[in-house]
């Protein structure tokens, strides 16, 4: 969900009712987004300030979620004698995973995000390997100590692009790219990023060549299911 694109009010309550319909279930995953031209053509917030939308929305959200009487007033967002209701099933709130890689996200996840959740295919702010995801996580824990938060409080996730058990990648470095290569190799690349820290993990199996997406997708899936993860 890109924060800027979608009324903070509204999206509070459209998540809180999603939460009680499904007993409890949401992770709000959010972002500030990154293509000017979405910004411009749905009338949105200045492009250059999504990153200050983005952190007034979350703040907003909370207030909404967790107050009998909420009440805001900031530079995006301001409201008052409003009553959200019914109020989302998790306490205090559902939890909020922030994306990005680069400083600005990572301050984000630091003192603002419940957990943070980037994609290892980012060129500039690159977090493809353990080691590169490690020193990011260490830079969001400082920043949530910054904050006076629990730095052991927000949660980590990773959203791999790619996923080949067939023949190994090579990143510009020379080194294999992480899940790649057999599936002995992909597991152990699973637990290192678990060793760094990662609690949860997506890999993605989809292959987006017209004709044939589908059913290579699922036999990626089919072989992830029997060949790897019996080795985790």
């Amino acid at each position: 969900m890109i924060l800027p694109y979608r009324p903070p009010v509204l999206t509070a309550k459209m998540l809180a009712t999603i939460d009680v319909l499904s007993h409890g279930r949401v992770i709000v995953g959010c972002g500030v987004g990154w293509m000017r031209e979405e910004f411009e053509v749905i009338g949105a917030a200045p492009f250059k300030e999504r990153g200050a939308v983005g952190n007034e929305y979350i703040r907003a959200f909370r207030e909404l979620w967790t107050q009998d009487e909420p009440t805001f007033e900031g530079t995006y967002c301001h409201f008052s004698n409003v009553i959200l209701a019914p109020k989302p099933i998790q306490k205090p709130h559902p939890p909020i995973w922030t994306g990005g890689e680069s400083p600005a996200a990572l301050r984000r996840a630091g003192r603002r995000a419940d957990g943070w959740y980037p994609i290892g295919s980012n060129p500039r702010f690159p977090v493809g390997t353990p080691a590169q995801y490690a020193a990011c996580a260490a830079i969001i824990k400082r920043h949530a100590q910054d904050a006076g938060r629990d730095h052991a409080s927000v949660d980590f996730a990773y959203s791999a692009n790619w996923h080949n058990d067939h023949e190994a990648q090579r990143l510009p470095s020379g080194e294999r790219r992480p899940l790649t290569g057999t599936p002995a190799q992909v597991a152990d690349d699973i637990k290192r990023y678990e060793e760094v820290g990662v609690r949860h993990i997506m890999i993605n199996v989809a292959v987006r060549r017209q004709g044939v997406g589908v059913q290579q997708s699922l036999e990626r899936m089919e072989r992830f299911a029997t060949k790897v993860m019996p080795l985790i």
